[in-house]
C-alpha cells in the first residue's frame, strides 16, 4: 500500500488553510501547517516556521514534504504583484531543491483571452512562477470564496447588514460564479497526489452563476427574508467604489481596491473537468450564505 504523502500546507492559519488543514488530517496525510508563528499555531498538524518573503526560511518546513499547497497572497499591498511575484518564484524554487514532486495553488478564474485586472493577472502569474523550478503545478481557478473569515464574503455580509438601501457601481452588473469555502476545501484535498490532476489547469465553481447584484439580493433575502432596493448607477471608478466599501464595511481600503478592480472581469467557469477528478456536487450560493451566517 502506497503511503499517504505528507502535504506542507502555507497561509495555515488563513481563511483557506485553517479549514484545509483538518481535512487533511482527517483524510490520514500527515500535515505539515506553515506559518510565521509556530509557537501560536492550536490547530492540528505539526507546526512549522516559514516565510514567503524569506526564501531561507523555506527549506526545513519543504523537508520530506511530497506535495505543497500555496494559499499567499497580498492584496493589502500596494506592491502585491511584485511581491507575490517574488514569493511564488522563491517558493518554486525551494519545493524543486527539497524533492515536492506536485504543488497546488488556488487562483482566480478570467478568460485568457480578455484584459485581466492586476488582481487576476497576478494570480495568473503565479501560477507559471511556482512551477519555474520544474516541480508540476495543480492551479485551481476560483471566483468569489463564500465563508466566514474570507474578506470577499465579509464585504458582502457588512454591505448588506449597514445599508437599508444602496446604489451599486456598474461592475455589480458581471457575472460570476461564487463557491462555497467547503467546495474549495473539497477540490483542494482531493487533487492532492491525484494523477489526474497533476500539472493540469482545473476551474472550480458553486452551481450558480450570478451577478454581483444577485449575489447582493440573495444574501438581503437570507439575511433579512426581504428584497434590499438597489439602484444601479452607470458608472463607478474603483477608486470610488473602494472608498465607499471602505466607508461602510471598515475593509481595509487597497484590499478593496484590489478586489473591486478585479469585479469588471467576468468571472465563470467554462470547462468542469474537476467534476469528474473529484466528484461531489458543489452548494448553492444561498446554501452557502446560510453556512456562513450559522458560522458567524
Amino acid at each position: 500500500m502506497t503511503p499517504s504523502p505528507t502535504v506542507l500546507v502555507t497561509g495555515a492559519t488563513g481563511f483557506v488553510g485553517r479549514r484545509l488543514v483538518p481535512a487533511l488530517v482527517d483524510s490520514g496525510h500527515r500535515v505539515k501547517a506553515m506559518t510565521r508563528h509556530p509557537e501560536t499555531y492550536d490547530g492540528p498538524g505539526e507546526p512549522v516556521f516559514g516565510d514567503v518573503h524569506d526564501p531561507g526560511t523555506l527549506a526545513d518546513a519543504l523537508t520530506d514534504v511530497n506535495v505543497a499547497i500555496y494559499l499567499v497572497h497580498s492584496l493589502d499591498d500596494d506592491d502585491f504583484e511584485r511581491k507575490d511575484a517574488d514569493a511564488a518564484r522563491g517558493f518554486g524554487l525551494a519545493a524543486a531543491a527539497n524533492g515536492v514532486r506536485q504543488l497546488v495553488y488556488l487562483g482566480g478564474l478570467g478568460a485568457e483571452d480578455e484584459t485581466l485586472s492586476p488582481h487576476l493577472r497576478s494570480r495568473r502569474e503565479v501560477e507559471q512562477l511556482l512551477g519555474e523550478g520544474g516541480v508540476p503545478v495543480t492551479a485551481l481557478r476560483a471566483a468569489i470564496v463564500v465563508g466566514a473569515g474570507g474578506i470577499s464574503w465579509e464585504m458582502t455580509r457588512r454591505l448588506v447588514k449597514n445599508l437599508p438601501a444602496m446604489v451599486v457601481p456598474r461592475w455589480a452588473a458581471t457575472l460570476t460564479q461564487p463557491i462555497a469555502i467547503d467546495d474549495v476545501v473539497r477540490y483542494l484535498a482531493g487533487v492532492v497526489d491525484n494523477d489526474r490532476a497533476v500539472g493540469r489547469v482545473l476551474e472550480i465553481g458553486g452551481a450558480d452563476q450570478l451577478t454581483y447584484l444577485e449575489m447582493l439580493q440573495q444574501a438581503a433575502r437570507e439575511m433579512h427574508g426581504r428584497r434590499l432596493p438597489i439602484l444601479q448607477a452607470p458608472v463607478g471608478t474603483p477608486v470610488l467604489s473602494s472608498w465607499w466599501i471602505t466607508l461602510v464595511t471598515g475593509v481595509d481600503t487597497t484590499t478593496a481596491a484590489n478586489l473591486i478592480e478585479s469585479m469588471g472581469n467576468k468571472v465563470v467557469v467554462t470547462d468542469p473537468a474537476i467534476r469528474s477528478i473529484v466528484p461531489g456536487e458543489p452548494m448553492t450560493y444561498a446554501d452557502a450564505v446560510r453556512q456562513a451566517l450559522a458560522e458567524g
